[in-house]
């Protein structure tokens, strides 16, 4: 199975990217990828999808992945 990239990655935005601007990545990618608009073409969809996938996750900060600070510890410690 092949490993899942970061979603920020898979949506071209920094890890400190705002919702709105996670919001207008997706919807460039939704747009560029959907399938009506690349009928038959499996790349677009696998993108699609994965697009999907990760602003799914991002724009809920439940599932949001913990940020790191520049230490590489989690926020929740007090000395990042």
């Amino acid at each position: 199975m092949a490993e899942k990239r970061d979603y920020y990655e898979v949506l071209g935005v920094s890890k400190n990217a705002s919702d709105a601007e996670i919001k207008s990545a997706y919807k460039k990618m939704a747009i560029k990828y959907h399938p009506d608009r690349n009928p038959g073409n499996k790349e677009a969809e696998e993108k699609f999808k994965e697009a999907a996938e990760a602003y799914d996750v991002l724009r809920d900060p439940q599932k949001r992945p913990v940020r790191f600070c520049r230490n590489g510890r989690t926020r929740r410690f007090r000395w990042c």
